[in-house]
């Protein structure tokens, strides 16, 4: 717990930190949320970035930390609403070998009090895949305008650089139970970032001009939001056929 409030909701010691394992996040989970019957999800997911903190509290060390760390959890209890807490996690990575990407070794949490029950966006998983293909398509047409529809022969070959991204992100086993419509939006989501990502370090090496180079990344940037509120949709719904069994 980071406070003695967060510790009163959720049963975790305070101000001693114990390395607790995945049975006291349950609990936590399950302290923090209620134990009444549910027909909604109470566990929020948030993907803040720079100029999208949508669900923080403002001017909080739960905002600050979470933007970080670019996700976090957000739960409320139907009893007591204003009985809000944030998670945030922490990766401990060994990075100490030659690795391009370090191996994931522990994950943390730090739960945090919320001065209140947060306004949380209401994401429609339908509106945001169609939203999804529409920046694509949009973006694809744009970064094509400024020369990135083709690479030249020093341009390693973007396709191959994307999945090798998707290789590395399929490292969780997604639930029996989750919706079709919310697999595809988060494979969908994962491809778009992907693409995001090669493409701003080609970018860099297949823009002629710093206009090129401008016009590139505001496309790519155009994506970053869509694609945060697409996962999040996902994952929205995820967490819904879970509460309906």
């Amino acid at each position: 717990a980071y406070d003695a409030v967060a510790a009163g909701h959720t049963g975790l010691p305070w101000p001693d930190l114990d390395d607790n394992g995945a049975m006291s996040l349950l609990q936590t989970l399950r302290t923090a949320a209620g134990r009444v019957a549910l027909t909604a999800p109470v566990i929020h997911t948030v993907l803040p970035a720079p100029g999208d903190v949508r669900g923080l509290a403002a001017g909080t060390q739960f905002e600050r930390d979470a933007l970080t760390a670019g996700e976090a959890l957000i739960l409320t209890s139907p009893d007591i609403p204003a009985k809000a807490v944030g998670l945030v996690p922490e990766f401990d990575c060994d990075d100490s070998d030659d690795r391009s990407m370090p191996e994931v070794c522990a994950l943390s949490w730090t739960v945090y009090a919320l001065p209140g029950a947060p306004v949380l966006d209401h994401h429609e998983l339908g509106e945001a895949e169609y939203a999804l293909r529409s920046a694509v398509r949009s973006a694809a047409d744009a970064l094509t305008a400024v020369g990135l529809g083709s690479t030249g022969p020093d341009v390693e070959n973007p396709r191959g650089l994307v999945e090798q991204l998707l290789e590395t992100a399929r490292q969780h086993r997604i639930p029996e139970h989750a919706p079709p419509r919310a697999v595809r939006v988060l494979e969908n989501a994962a491809h778009v970032d992907a693409i995001m990502t090669v493409s701003a370090g080609l970018s860099r090496i297949a823009t002629q001009s710093s206009l090129q180079a401008e016009l590139a990344g505001d496309a790519l940037r155009q994506l970053a939001p869509v694609v945060r509120s697409a996962r999040m949709a996902a994952v929205t719904a995820i967490l819904r056929s879970a509460w309906r069994g």
